[in-house]
């Protein structure tokens, strides 16, 4: 007696069973990032806010992984050299890659945020460039339920 699956027939009154579908590939705006893969921008919400000439707030951005261009090109400004403070003023106004609706962001419109605002996006800067990350799963000793914790602390400039 062939077996159905060498290729031969199946045996009177067996039933021969229907060829498993093929798997659809998965389209490609689906596809999931393996874990090398590297990200580059992480949203933020500011704590305050930046508020415009119009008065509209500002909280939610974008930052980018920083090069070393955007941290060796701020060394030649003249503003950085006459105060050194100035630096993360002009390095983060090249990171920051989206706020609010704002058509653009540069280091005017750090100069113009809180003094809160800009201890977190020196903190953030910090965590997403020296640590990789910002944020990391934990489970609760008590409950086993899974959650995440901001590694930064929970104060603004704490690390």
């Amino acid at each position: 007696m062939r077996n159905a699956a060498a290729g031969g027939r199946a045996p009177t009154g067996e039933q021969t069973p229907a060829p498993a579908p093929a798997p659809e590939p998965a389209p490609a705006h689906a596809a999931v990032p393996h874990a090398s893969e590297l990200r580059t921008e992480f949203p933020f919400e500011l704590p305050r806010g930046y508020v415009d000439a119009e008065g509209t707030v500002h909280r939610d951005g974008v930052m980018r992984l920083s090069t070393a261009r955007d941290e060796l090109l701020p060394l030649r400004d003249v503003r950085v050299r006459e105060n050194p403070a100035y630096l993360s003023v002009v390095l983060l106004g090249r990171v920051i890659t989206r706020l609010g609706t704002l058509p653009v962001v540069h280091d005017g419109t750090v100069e113009g945020m809180f003094a809160s605002d800009l201890a977190f996006l020196q903190d953030f800067y910090r965590q997403i460039n020296a640590e990789g990350h910002t944020r990391a799963s934990v489970t609760c000793p008590h409950c086993s339920e899974p959650f995440e914790v901001e590694l930064g602390g929970s104060r603004l400039g704490e690390s």
